[in-house]
């Protein structure tokens, strides 16, 4: 049987903190997979103007998510447009899951960034009895049922397709502006979801005005909670608890960016993203 390859380290998330620690780690010649999506955060992209980024006076969102674009592609640092769905500490070495593959390393940096969206009550409750973030892992088991999808960002509607084109019913919540998402099974449902209720497993999506009885739900966000990410990752509310070494109670495995806390500033996740890398490379030496 052929052994799997196994990377020194995995950056999750391609925000200012993912895109620091590569370029870090990129010069010490690891053995690097970074998973996120190729155009870089979406929050950088979307933002009007940035004035209080060092060397910068102001540049739009845009201009400055080309930029460092440019600036990774000239690093040599290439992006797995693939979305973390479990982290799992294997005792020596991690084994990252995605929607298609599962991938091992010996460290791992944690930079997810936040949701904007709080997590709905019952969320991380009802995981694995009704509640998934991964369409492409158990769309399949609901094939024929009536779920609920809570989508946060247009770029999540293809896997909004996918669950429409298995399950029998669909109750598509877009939590962003201009929604595209249309199938002939599904019916668009405006407003925050509240609830979650069931006994063993989802029965019921609550809303302030109106309940939906469906047998699943799809949240579809850019990455699931931290807490939820990593089993037994000590949190701090939403946030991952770590170390001025940017390191989690897990060991091997770091966090740097908005998932570790506010201030939700691009400089702070520059500097914390650095600050993981070097963190990374003297775990790997004490390995040896």
């Amino acid at each position: 049987m052929e052994e799997k390859e196994r990377y020194d380290v995995i950056v999750v998330g391609a925000g200012m903190a993912g895109l620091s620690a590569a370029l870090t780690l990129r010069l010490h010649n690891l053995k690097i997979l970074w998973l996120g999506t190729p155009l870089l955060s979406e929050k950088i992209r979307k933002a009007e103007k940035i004035k209080n980024y060092p060397g910068i006076s102001s540049v739009s969102g845009e201009d400055f998510g080309a930029l460092l674009r440019v600036q990774a592609e000239e690093a040599g640092l290439s992006i797995v447009s693939e979305t973390a769905t479990g982290i799992y500490a294997m005792g020596g070495y991690f084994a990252v899951s995605t929607e298609k593959n599962t991938f091992e390393s010996l460290s791992v940096i944690l930079a997810t960034g936040v949701e904007s969206v709080k997590s709905v009550a019952g969320e991380e409750e009802f995981l694995g009895r009704g509640v998934s973030y991964c369409a492409t892992c158990d769309g399949f088991l609901y094939k024929g049922k009536t779920i609920a999808v809570v989508c946060t960002s247009k770029e999540k509607e293809g896997e909004a397709d996918y669950l429409a084109s298995l399950a029998e019913k669909v109750y598509y919540i877009p939590l962003y502006k201009d929604p595209a998402f249309s199938a002939p099974n599904a019916e668009m449902v405006g407003g925050m979801p509240l609830k979650i209720e069931g006994k063993k497993r989802v029965e019921k999506l609550l809303f302030k005005d109106r309940e939906l009885a469906v047998d699943g739900i799809f949240f579809l966000k850019s990455a699931a909670p931290p807490a939820v990410l990593v089993g037994g990752l000590k949190t701090e509310a939403e946030h991952v608890a770590v170390a001025r070494d940017m390191s989690t109670n897990i060991k091997g495995l770091f966090a740097a960016g908005d998932c570790t806390g506010r201030p939700y500033q691009y400089a702070k996740a520059a500097g914390e993203g650095n600050v993981a890398a070097h963190s990374v490379v003297e775990y790997l030496r004490s390995l040896r």
